[in-house]
């Protein structure tokens, strides 16, 4: 199981841009490098990312082997109204997390 970190305002004036960052943890193993027998170690990435604020995706990433592992995002928004943010990441071999934060716009 995967550990994700938010950081996203849990105030914010209505009209103001606000920073939401991101970071799970995960090995991210691109399917390229050798094991110790010199067979290729199995694909293991985070392949896409959504963030949904009230159910309306505002930010979404399609990720690749090249990224680094423990991948960190940082987008903007516009705080429109109080709610939720929800927090996607689906990746190679069923993963899947998910995160949520509430945010209060005044």
């Amino acid at each position: 199981m995967a550990r994700a970190l938010i950081n996203a305002p849990a105030k914010a004036k209505r009209g103001d841009i606000i920073e939401i960052k991101t970071l799970i943890s995960h090995n991210m193993e691109t399917g390229f490098r050798p094991d110790n027998t010199g067979k290729a170690v199995p694909r293991d990435i985070i392949t896409d990312f959504i963030c949904k604020y009230n159910g309306q995706e505002i930010f979404r990433a399609e990720l690749f082997p090249a990224i680094a592992a423990n991948p960190f995002l940082t987008f903007y928004t516009v705080a429109t109204e109080s709610g939720t943010l929800s927090f996607e990441w689906t990746g190679d071999n069923g993963f899947t997390a998910t995160e949520s934060v509430d945010i209060t716009v005044e």
